[in-house]
């Protein structure tokens, strides 16, 4: 976007902070950061006489190895050292500072020539010394121990050469706006990309932009923590990192890998745990709002869709002081003019620009008002703003009520997804990028939501996702139709990443692994994973009701909404009653812009197109006058020819290797997009149970979440899917397992049978066997005289004729008579020893002329 120019080109900047080693001191704090190859330094020095402040100051030159390690030799003492891969941040609780390092990571994903790291371990290092002797804050260590109940080290990820807090649709657009605070109403964006031509010598040469991103704080988790590093001179020692899900996989297309990564990127703001974080703040911020990407990948083009999931953008809540399974649902604030839910909208807009879909998949009949309560609530909210939009990007509505759909007899709620879904990317599109190629745009995104956006909505975006894969394969030219099919590799591989995805988002924000997976709404599930799922719903009720209040104190003051402080008077965060103020700072309007008027200008000028690609903003953008630069070279950085990599351990060829997964052992038919059932009756497996809870107090290895659906309906799902597989036992008899049934014919496979031998072949097979006995002196005693054995041997060889394959002549070990070696090799031989040895990589003109007599005469 902005660029139609293959000729100018723009370069991300790739940090030059990749390594820190910390020097710790009684005195100081030193942090030696260093590029990939170790080749160039920055230092910081940090105070640690400061009493509870935190004095940090850069060294504005740049070191090689040696003056490095001339500095390192001349610290006095022995300093305690370790060794990082990035510095997350600075916390402050009562009594002085902490510096949090990246110690363990490991490469999980790339996107294009981009790696993304995810962190394995971290360090807390005490800043400031204690100088008195006065005894420690009673509440130092406690709020310590919370703020470590945030396990960093899963699923918390980064890149030191791409933002993945930004969509790729906006990394891959060109940049409009150069500065740190921009406003887009006011100030005067760069010339138009396409019609720039005057800082080009050439009609087509090529010109190389570097730039610096602006990260969308919205998903970058330690904001906080890097807030006192934001002074510092230089940007690369900002490790941003986000939260979510990010892993990759492979599908095998006849020996061609297409990569399909699924990036989830969680929001900081309004976050929380289930039942304490619903509905949306006064900001327009939602409950368990998560982006989710899915990008297809050859190696030469590159294809993305993007879809959300959030909490339905109203002041609603659930009353948890009782000891109920499902608080009933409601609205404490009546918002008649919809000025929240157009906060949340209008935010949409300016992002991923119109149309905005909403799918809301909560339930609409019910005995007992419990969510249609909030239904009607979206639905009011989106057919009152609505009014003040144009017709062509008005918001549109899609309510599917998905628990009575999978009720309903012979109720595939897969097919009617599908439906939904193929109308849903045909209206947004999605982006593609290929050299030579058109390029393609989303406009638009599908905003997923159920009660707590685990469950139900987590199917619903496979369904989507799966709509989405089969036509970025079809731009990608490798399907002619858009239609993949269930049980095919593609999409079970597909369907594997959408179970990952569900079951760690489900653990961070309801404490437990999806309850209803995607098998169980295709009615594919085995019986006996009832059993799992109520135990997932235990664990989840255990998790909403006894800890969840621990683990939203540990968020609140990760991302800094609580801040402890020992000069304001007031209750430690543990003894708060609610932390609803945090959350839900009401700000008066201060302009008097009309109600009506909740879409800016801005972006409603830009619509269907994203405002945000639109205009994008950078922090820095220079031109560079060589494209192999390291602070732009890409390549390098992925490849890294300079470190040794154990093969196996290679993210590229880890990837490659997931598509064995989806693979039956035997089969007849390798394309990925066909079915790879076999037709006996097969046991099937349990759904896959993995995931790592990531902001619990506690590491739970059990998970997540009952969707807020009503206790009858499950029961009621639970015993209609029990009475089919119990029809389907009763019905069929098991038949015996053979070679036959378990395994495809020889014919089938090789064109060929296995037949038993002729009379005539078996009958030399038996001479054969019998002379290996006899000259191997096995057939008769060794006292057999040689004669006898001779005659016999010469009466089974009748009718066999052995050939020998070589001749050797006359040659023994007594004498062996010399080759005769043509004159012509004798020559060359002669010319080969005669030629100089020590020629140069490029030979010398007087040179030449000896390599021609040479190489003319072979």
């Amino acid at each position: 976007m902005n660029n139609d120019n293959p000729n100018i080109v723009f370069n991300p900047l790739i940090s030059s902070i990749q390594k820190v080693v910390l020097y710790e001191t009684r005195a100081r704090l030193y942090l030696v950061g260093s590029n990939n190859r170790e080749t160039r330094f920055r230092l910081l020095t940090i105070d640690r006489l400061a009493h509870n402040r935190l004095s940090i100051e850069e060294n504005a030159n740049e070191f090689n190895s040696l003056e490095i390690r001339r500095f390192v030799a001349s610290l006095t003492g022995s300093p305690k050292v370790t060794s990082a891969y990035g510095v997350l941040g600075f916390v402050r609780f009562l009594e002085g500072y902490y510096l949090l390092l990246v110690t363990k990571r490991k490469c999980c994903a790339h996107i294009g020539r981009h790696l993304v790291y995810t962190i394995k371990d971290t360090v807390m290092v005490r800043v400031n010394e204690v100088t008195s002797q006065r005894p420690p804050h009673p509440h130092e260590d406690r709020y310590k121990r919370m703020f470590q109940n945030i396990d960093l080290r899963s699923n918390f990820y980064f890149s030191y050469s791409y933002d993945l807090t930004r969509t790729l649709q906006y990394n891959e657009s060109a940049p409009r706006y150069v500065g740190a605070k921009v406003d887009l109403d006011r100030d005067e964006p760069l010339p138009d990309w396409n019609t720039l031509t005057s800082n080009v010598d050439k009609a087509h040469e090529r010109v190389d932009y570097a730039f610096r991103t602006d990260s969308r704080k919205r998903f970058v988790w330690n904001a906080y923590l890097l807030q006192p590093m934001e002074g510092i001179m230089l940007k690369d020692w900002l490790l941003e990192v986000t939260h979510g899900f990010v892993s990759q996989s492979c599908i095998s297309i006849f020996g061609r890998h297409v990569n399909v990564c699924l990036v989830a990127r969680r929001s900081s703001r309004f976050a929380g745990t289930r039942f304490l974080k619903r509905g949306a703040n006064f900001q327009g911020d939602v409950a368990n709002e998560v982006e989710t990407e899915q990008i297809v990948s050859d190696g030469q083009r590159i294809c993305a869709f993007t879809q959300m999931r959030g909490s339905i953008p109203s002041h609603w809540s659930q009353d948890i002081s009782k000891m109920v399974p499902k608080p009933q649902i409601q609205l404490d604030i009546c918002d008649p003019y919809a000025q929240t839910p157009s906060l949340h909208f209008e935010r949409l807009l300016f992002h991923y620009g119109a149309p905005l879909i909403m799918l809301n998949l909560v339930k609409k009949r019910e005995r007992r008002k419990h969510e249609s309560i909030i239904s009607k609530e979206l639905e009011y909210s989106i057919r009152y703003l609505n009014q003040f939009l144009p017709p062509p990007h008005r918001m549109k509505h899609i309510h599917f009520d998905m628990a009575r759909q999978s009720r309903l007899s012979g109720g595939n709620v897969m097919e009617q997804l599908a439906i939904h879904a193929e109308s849903i990317v045909q209206m947004t599109g999605m982006f593609f990028k290929a050299a030579g190629s058109e390029p393609g745009l989303q406009t638009g995104i599908v905003r997923t939501n159920c009660v707590d956006c685990l469950d139900r909505t987590n199917s619903a975006q496979f369904a989507i996702g799966k709509c989405a894969l089969g036509h970025q394969l079809e731009r990608l030219g490798f399907v002619k139709s858009a239609k993949l099919e269930f049980d095919s590799d593609c999409v079970t591989m597909l369907e594997n990443l959408y179970e990952e995805h569900g079951d760690t988002l489900a653990l961070q924000y309801g404490g437990s692994q999806l309850v209803h997976r995607i098998k169980t709404y295709r009615k594919t599930a085995p019986w006996g994973s009832q059993g799992s799922d109520v135990m997932q719903t235990l664990s989840r009720y255990y998790s909403n009701t006894f800890s969840d209040t621990e683990k939203q104190h540990s968020i609140n003051l990760f991302l800094g909404i609580y801040k402890p402080s020992l000069t304001k008077q007031g209750p430690p965060i543990w003894e708060l009653q609610t932390d609803y103020d945090m959350h839900n700072a009401f700000v008066p309007r201060a302009d008097s812009k009309a109600i009506t008027d909740w879409v800016r200008h801005k972006v409603r000028e830009c619509l269907p197109y994203s405002c945000a690609d639109s205009n994008k903003l950078v922090k820095e953008l220079f031109r560079v006058h060589s494209s192999g630069l390291e602070m732009i070279d890409a390549y390098s950085n992925y490849h890294q020819s300079f470190k040794w990599t154990d093969f196996s351990e290679h993210i590229a060829f880890e990837i490659s290797q997931l598509a064995l997964r989806y693979m039956p052992t035997f089969r007849t038919n390798f394309s990925p997009f066909q079915r790879q059932i076999q037709t006996s009756r097969k046991a099937r497996q349990n759904p896959s149970m993995t995931g790592q809870s990531s902001t619990g107090s506690m590491n739970s290895n059990s998970s997540s979440s009952s969707e807020g659906d009503d206790s009858s309906s499950d029961e009621e799902l639970s015993a209609s899917f029990a009475e089919k597989e119990a029809n389907q036992t009763e019905s069929t008899e098991p038949a015996a397992a053979t070679l036959a049934t378990g395994l495809p014919s020889m014919e089938e496979i090789y064109g060929c049978t296995i037949n038993p031998p002729s009379k005539q072949s078996m009958a030399v097979y038996k001479k054969y066997v019998q002379m290996g006995k006899l000259s191997s002196g096995g057939a008769r005693p060794a006292q057999t005289a040689v004669a006898q054995r001779d005659q016999e041997l010469a009466k089974i060889m009748r009718g066999i004729t052995l050939r020998p394959l070589s001749d050797y002549g006359t040659d023994s070990y007594l004498s062996v008579r010399p080759p005769v070696v043509p004159r012509k090799s004798l020559t060359i031989y002669a010319e080969y020893c005669r030629t100089r040895s020590t020629f140069n990589a490029v030979p010398k003109l007087e040179e030449f002329d000896v390599l021609y007599q040479y190489v003319q005469k072979l």
